[in-house]
């Protein structure tokens, strides 16, 4: 039953092989089998990596299943297509094409289960790209922030160094009037006199400025400071936003990107094992002598194209000489003068009934 089954998988005339030797039967049901399972392999690669891009199991299962049935049909079709007919150079010309499809199978196939086998590097390579992306992320969006951010944090430095001036000037006004009093500067009288007064209320106009000034900057400074927290909690939300993206860069041509970036020679080794398996049927049938299926299909094949042969030839012949007795009947009947009478009868006929209507259709336009 098994045999069977694979024999069926190869494309092979089943109840051709029936009448061939043991040997011959494993041959093909050999070739079947390592068309089934490479069908199964491309089903398993598909799944994989259709669940990387939809994310659902039943989804990657269903197209998987499509794809791994599309490839058994065609690997069938490549091998049942090859015929033994003796000469190499000519299977393996008529080999070529299906080589080249193969080969493009066989990366079909590789490359997600690549993915797989690597996918713990793959991983690796991902989350460091994911890394780089995030901090470019925050840099490029602080370009949209960080010019006004700095402007309001110079305009807070401003209001500040305008108090620190402002406090050093009646500072300096208190120590004019505190050395006024003691004698110790200006006029050097001690005591409180008409200039020490004079520097004294100009020391209080100043710290009363001092104190507005204070007063009116704080408010400003926090304004300015709600407006910085505004715009830090705006850049904030975009990095979070613009983050999700990010942890989402996982898709198949990530993946495909992240595999490209590890060494070579692995991923390399791992399709030249498909491309192997992808191939054998083929180079099976090219390079093993003619066998007794062999023999047997080419001889029916053989009766078949004699049969045609002779049938067209057959089809041929009755179409000529049909042709040929219609030409002499025909021929016999142009010289006969009854049925040239009788033709120009109707003839005539014929033409009078037309210009009989031509007529009631001239009269009806009147």
């Amino acid at each position: 039953m098994l045999q069977y089954f694979f024999i069926l998988c190869s494309g092979a005339d089943a109840s051709l092989l029936k009448t061939c030797s043991l040997g011959e039967r494993n041959k093909y049901a050999g070739i079947g089998a390592t068309v089934f399972f490479t069908a199964v392999m491309a089903f398993l690669a598909s799944a994989y990596a259709l669940y990387t891009v939809f994310d659902t199991i039943y989804t990657a299962i269903f197209f998987g299943l499509i794809w791994g049935l599309l490839i058994f049909n065609l690997d069938r079709f490549i091998v049942s297509t090859i015929k033994k007919r003796g000469s190499f150079g000519n299977e393996l010309l008529q080999a070529a094409p299906r080589i080249i499809l193969a080969v493009i199978i066989a990366v079909v196939i590789s490359k997600p289960l690549e993915m797989k086998i690597f996918e713990k590097e793959i991983n690796q390579v991902l989350l460091e790209q994911k890394n780089e992306l995030t901090l470019a992320n925050k840099d490029q969006i602080a370009l949209q922030y960080t010019p006004t951010i700095e402007k309001l944090n110079h305009e807070i430095a401003a209001l500040k160094s305008e108090i620190i001036t402002k406090e050093a000037e009646t500072n300096a006004l208190y120590d004019v009037y505190i050395s006024e009093a003691e004698g110790t500067a200006g006029t050097k009288l001690l005591g409180k006199g008409p200039v020490y007064k004079e520097k004294r209320e100009k020391h209080d106009a100043t710290l009363t400025e001092l104190q507005q000034l204070k007063q009116a900057n704080a408010q400003k400074i926090t304004d300015i400071e709600a407006q910085i927290a505004n715009l830090s909690l705006e850049y904030q939300n975009s990095v979070d936003n613009s983050q999700s993206i990010i942890d989402g860069f996982d898709g198949l041509m990530a993946r495909i990107d992240a595999l490209g970036k590890l060494p070579w020679f692995p991923s390399f080794f791992i399709f030249l094992l498909f491309l192997a398996i992808e191939t054998s049927p083929i180079i099976v049938k090219i390079l093993a002598p003619k066998g007794e299926y062999d023999l047997k299909l080419e001889e029916e094949e053989s009766i078949v194209r004699s049969w045609v042969t002779q049938k067209v030839a057959e089809r041929n012949k009755i179409v000529a000489t049909d042709l040929a007795l219609n030409n002499k009947i025909y021929n016999e009947i142009e010289e006969e003068k009854a049925v040239y009478a009788y033709k120009k009868k109707k003839a005539e006929e014929l033409m009078r009934l037309q210009a009989d209507k031509f007529h009631e259709i001239q009269i009806k336009r009147l």
